[in-house]
């Protein structure tokens, strides 16, 4: 893909790509810290970064840093902040980030304030902070810089208990959300069956979010299921948003691969 900036505004690979009715593939950043996975993982072919400042112990310059690397490679550089934590969001966007993942959303009371602080006028109540690196840091009129990043910027919302499934038509018809994530490892703890990803249950889940996005021009999204198995299943079922894995999964996968091979080859344990 082109650089993200084009002279028409911003631009937002996996928005794009989920406009046009394709997967948006993501990559979990938790591990690195370093600016060259945004140019690796856009050579890999994701769509997106996923850059977790909820469960990681990333920083938010690490996030600024990271997301103005990948503005220029051509990903989208999101964030997940811990819940609720609104003043590191809205500075991972003033500061390169094309949206936020907002973990832990049960309530369309909640949905509705993600979008409120997260929007800049009229969608929403967010303040403006500048010009940062979306624009390759030049100059542009605070009315045109709100309009467009509020149409590039993805506002995601994580459905993690049963209690967000069940809310997942009215989360999905607010305005101004445009994900609804389905974080399915704390969704199989709280149902009370860990770790069963392909549960009819799970299942269930998935299709009761697959169709509220349907009925509301909203986008299914997924993360916790990894295996080729199940994203076939669910991508099959109508998940575009997808988290494919992470940074250390990938590195872990690769390195006990290549280790596994050269061990054999002299028959060495």
């Amino acid at each position: 893909m082109p650089a993200a900036t084009s002279p028409d505004g911003v631009r937002n690979v996996a928005r794009e790509k989920l406009e046009a009715g394709e997967l948006a593939l993501g990559v979990g950043i938790r591990m690195t810290r370093s600016v060259e996975i945004a140019k690796a993982m856009a050579v890999a072919g994701f769509d997106w970064l996923f850059l977790d400042m909820e469960h990681g112990v990333m920083s938010l310059e690490a996030c600024a840093q990271i997301s103005t690397a990948a503005l220029d490679a051509g990903i989208a550089p999101i964030a997940r902040v811990p819940n609720g934590e609104y003043s590191i969001a809205t500075r991972a966007l003033d500061n390169g980030t094309l949206g936020i993942v907002m973990p832990h959303v049960d309530t369309v009371a909640e949905a509705r304030e993600c979008v409120d602080r997260l929007k800049y006028p009229p969608v929403g109540h967010r303040s403006m902070g500048g010009i940062g690196p979306h624009y390759g840091l030049r100059s542009a009129s605070t009315g045109e810089a709100a309009q467009t990043l509020n149409a590039a910027n993805l506002t995601v919302v994580m459905l993690e208990t049963p209690t967000a499934i069940a809310n997942a038509d009215e989360i999905a018809a607010v305005p101004g959300i445009d994900v609804l994530l389905i974080g399915t490892n704390d969704l199989t703890a709280e149902m009370g069956i860990p770790g069963q990803f392909g549960s009819d249950a799970v299942v269930a889940a998935y299709r009761t979010v697959i169709d509220a996005c349907k009925r509301h021009g909203k986008h299914p999204g997924m993360g916790g299921a990894y295996t080729e198995e199940l994203l076939s299943r669910y991508v099959d079922m109508g998940m575009r948003f997808i988290l494919a894995g992470a940074d250390g999964q990938f590195l872990m996968s690769a390195a006990q691969q290549r280790s596994g091979f050269l061990r054999k080859l002299t028959g060495a344990r």
